[in-house]
């Protein structure tokens, strides 16, 4: 039996980790505790601890650190408070874990993580090896990977990354996006079903857009996001669909501004603080194109046959597939993107991330390992 503690902190990392959960849960061989931290204790960012609840799964241990606020001062406050928090975690259940499992590039989970190193519990991570040149995110990503040891990464250009990161070959896994699974597993809503559950007619031609700060250069969110409203108010025969960013730096000002843009066009346009996986890859399927700087539009929609306009430099780095507009934060260069989306209908290609399937082969590598205390050359495959 291996002892798994799962971090997750938000709503993108949980609907990653999602179908992974499933498989580890049904799993004799695997004990799993999920720790829950972040937004996802968040009333402002709609508590998505319940969509994990709703899920059947069993929260081990709410973790509270986020700090109100979304200035530099008040993100580098929320970072410390987790690291304070979580260095008491891990003492207290560092005897009853062999393995901690992470995902991803937010700060929280850097400082989670970061408190774990002196009490040296192995660490795994997912989707390490990518570069998102718009966000510090970018940092905490390549920082995750240094201090894991083991690699599940989502395509073999990363798996290549990870190597020069940590000048070592071993424990690398090229699985695959593990969102991806989600495809696969979920059910999802028809049209005349996600209508009457979020009251949306996606018979309309209809935009998804996701727009989060980016961090990097967070001065100029405002302007950036007036011009992306801008594209919207002429885009009159689209409805749009929102969903709100993440808790990121000056993220507050985007949100008031996306907020404003739905009061003044409530006849067509609609609000969703978070969909979860269902809802979400729902609405993806059914809608038009998608439109902002989020990682789901990089890595997911190809799977969907749907075009993205990807707005700014949050997820320049990233290798994209043949569905993605990479266009900077302009009106004129918007637009043009979106006539060059209308004329091409939908994208036929494949996904260059999807890789048969990443939470059995992450499973797979999972149940070879031993226990923590036989950790130095214990992989079996």
């Amino acid at each position: 039996m291996i002892n798994i503690a799962v971090l997750t902190s938000s709503r993108a990392d949980y609907g990653i980790y999602r179908p992974l959960l499933f498989k580890i849960q049904a799993d004799d061989d695997i004990d799993m505790s999920i720790l829950v931290f972040g937004t996802h204790l968040s009333p402002y960012h709609g508590n998505t601890i319940n969509q994990i609840i709703a899920d059947g799964f069993e929260v081990t241990q709410k973790i509270e650190s986020l700090v109100i606020g979304d200035t530099p001062a008040a993100i580098a406050s929320s970072m410390g408070l987790t690291l304070l928090k979580f260095a008491d975690v891990w003492e207290k259940a560092e005897q009853n874990i062999d393995l901690i499992l992470c995902l991803g590039d937010r700060y929280e989970m850097f400082s989670a993580v970061s408190a774990s190193i002196p009490f040296n519990i192995p660490v795994a991570h997912i989707h390490g090896g990518e570069t998102t040149l718009g966000a510090i995110d970018n940092k905490f990503r390549h920082a995750l990977t240094n201090m894991a040891k083991y690699h599940f990464v989502s395509t073999e250009l990363y798996a290549d990354r990870v190597k020069q990161l940590i000048n070592d070959d071993r424990y690398i896994y090229n699985v695959g996006a593990l969102s991806l699974d989600n495809i696969q597993d979920v059910k999802l809503l028809s049209v005349s079903e996600f209508k009457e559950r979020y009251d949306i007619d996606l018979n309309k031609p209809s935009i998804l857009l996701t727009f989060h700060p980016e961090t990097v250069d967070n001065h100029h969110s405002l302007e950036s996001t007036r011009t992306v409203i801008s594209v919207l108010e002429v885009l009159t025969q689209y409805q749009v669909i929102i969903t709100l960013p993440n808790a990121d730096t000056h993220n507050d000002i985007i949100r008031r501004e996306l907020l404003d843009f739905i009061q003044n066009n409530r006849n067509r346009s609609h609000l969703i603080e978070t969909f979860g996986t269902r809802g979400y890859f729902s609405c993806m399927k059914h809608c038009s194109f998608l439109m902002g700087n989020t990682s789901s539009g990089i890595i997911e929609a190809a799977s969907f046959g749907k075009y993205v306009i990807d707005i700014g430099d949050r997820q320049k780095g990233r290798i994209a597939n043949d569905n993605i507009f990479h266009v900077p934060i302009n009106h004129e260069n918007i637009l043009f993107a979106v006539e060059q989306v209308q004329r091409l209908g939908g994208y036929k290609k494949g996904n260059l991330y999807w890789n048969g399937g990443a939470a059995d082969k992450i499973i797979s590598v999972l149940k070879s390992l031993k226990k923590k205390e036989n950790y130095e050359d214990n992989l079996l495959c």
